[in-house]
């Protein structure tokens, strides 16, 4: 692979590459087993099967994340008490139980079912639409043994005024059997090498607070915690806030050193 099959020639990427880019280049060439380059159309059906995998092990740490709620406990000890002294049945106590762990578990897949399909239909309904079309975007995958394994892609933050300072990082995913390799550190150093050839001063994000392994990566590459808010009114109902990390790029941070 040439050196610029790292960043590819994403929207507005400058077609010279820096000594960082060589670097990270010969390193996954010689050690890495897989490598990470630009999206292409007849990977669409590989992204869509690694974004939508990576949603399944989500609703189960929600659903006892649910259940540790004391809100949780009162209505599942407080109902079923409540039909015993009215009816005196412990049957009907026990249905009313199981009622409502099942309730409770469909609710925990709801978040998550709801922004996998809110993303299908929108930026990841078409990719190179969304992601490769204008200056200051780019998708790039990660590739091992001819199969996509992990992703991410950046789009210049909606607010017009922060447009040309902020760089958002999307769908940083990678699939379950190839994580521990480093491929997701080596996606958000692509998009932070990205970023600073851009001329961009700050990279943000979001990221659920049950998403730990995400948090720590974000931690550890020097992303800080912003704030928190709900991305949907069933993701404040099952008291699963997102949380918005800020990387302030270097340049960024020396001139705020000279201010």
């Amino acid at each position: 692979m040439t050196a610029q099959g790292l960043l590819g020639r994403c929207a507005g990427t400058p077609h010279s590459l820096s000594l960082v880019d060589f670097e990270v280049q010969a390193k996954q060439n010689s050690m890495a087993p897989y490598h990470i380059r630009k999206y292409r159309e007849s990977d669409r059906t590989q992204v869509v099967d690694v974004f939508s995998q990576a949603f399944e092990e989500f609703p189960p740490l929600t659903f006892r994340h649910i259940l540790k709620l004391p809100r949780t406990l009162v209505l599942l000890l407080g109902v079923p008490f409540a039909l015993f002294l009215v009816s005196g049945s412990w049957l009907l106590a026990l249905v009313a139980s199981l009622t409502l762990l099942t309730a409770l578990r469909f609710l925990s897949k709801c978040p998550w079912t709801e922004f996998r399909v809110v993303s299908l239909r929108t930026d990841m309904s078409d990719i190179t639409k969304f992601y490769l079309s204008e200056p200051g975007s780019c998708f790039w995958v990660a590739e091992a043994e001819g199969q996509v394994v992990g992703m991410v892609g950046v789009l210049p933050v909606e607010e017009r005024p922060l447009r040309k300072e902020r760089l958002e990082l999307f769908h940083l995913c990678v699939a379950l059997e190839h994580r521990g390799q480093g491929i997701a550190k080596a996606l958000v150093r692509t998009v932070l090498q990205f970023a600073r050839d851009q001329g961009y001063s700050q990279v943000i994000l979001s990221t659920s607070v049950l998403q730990h392994s995400a948090l720590a990566l974000y931690q550890r590459m020097g992303f800080q915690e912003s704030h928190q808010f709900f991305f949907r009114p069933s993701w404040r109902l099952a008291d699963i806030p997102s949380v918005v990390f800020v990387y302030h790029l270097p340049s960024a941070q020396a001139s705020q050193a000279q201010e």
